[in-house]
């Protein structure tokens, strides 16, 4: 079990926190508004009302004790600013901040996060392309130029074996596994027959993947 702090409840720290508790993780959570924790309170580890910018008030929360402490703050860049200083200089293990801009991603990890997260640009670029390509279902971006594809099986590839089709030779696309609704293939081979239904988890350079997603049928 890892344990969190979780600082800043607005809809993303709420989501976050939510599914945390799911994985079976121990949060403890912090907000400057009373409302907000007590309508929270009963879900969680800790439920704490303060406010983070002030650094004695952070210190009563045995910082260096989190595997990480997420600073969810959306709305006060200052808030976040500050916050996420107050956290090196109590010696976190691990400090992911929220960031809306680029600029704002330099300063915190000038003050001291050691990851930046972007939700509501990862939200709109994940958007971007299913809009752009019916047959993403979703996707993750590993880097500039390479990501994970959840996309819809080709109909020209059913009933037709992995190793026939042959996609790591002739697209550059790696297969990593086969979803059939809720149930992973976690063994597959050259001789699978894709079948009507079967969603794919691809992965390869993102442009080239999106390129052949948008010329499926």
């Amino acid at each position: 079990m890892k344990s969190f702090l979780l600082i800043g409840m607005g809809k993303f720290g709420r989501t976050l926190g939510e599914k945390m508790l799911k994985m079976g993780d121990e949060v403890t959570i912090v907000d400057k508004t009373e409302d907000v924790i007590n309508s929270l309170a009963s879900k969680y580890t800790n439920a704490l009302i303060a406010n983070c910018m002030n650094l004695d008030n952070l210190k009563a929360m045995d910082i260096p004790s989190y595997d990480a402490c997420i600073v969810t703050v959306g709305d006060d860049f200052q808030a976040s600013l500050e916050i996420t200083s107050n956290l090196r200089d109590l010696e976190a293990k691990r400090i992911i901040s929220r960031a809306a801009t680029e600029i704002q991603s330099k300063f915190l990890m000038r003050v001291g996060a050691d990851e930046v997260i972007y939700p509501d640009r990862d939200i709109a670029e994940k958007l971007a392309v299913r809009l752009n390509s019916s047959n993403v279902i979703n996707y993750i971006d590993l880097d500039s130029e390479y990501s994970i594809f959840e996309i819809a099986c080709p109909a020209k590839w059913v009933k037709k074996r992995l190793v026939d089709i042959n996609p790591r030779k002739k697209l550059g696309m790696n297969i990593l596994t086969v979803k059939k609704g809720t149930e992973v293939s976690y063994e597959l081979d050259g001789d699978y027959v894709f079948e009507e239904g079967d969603q794919l988890v691809v992965f390869g350079n993102t442009e080239r993947i999106l390129e052949f997603t948008n010329k499926m049928k």
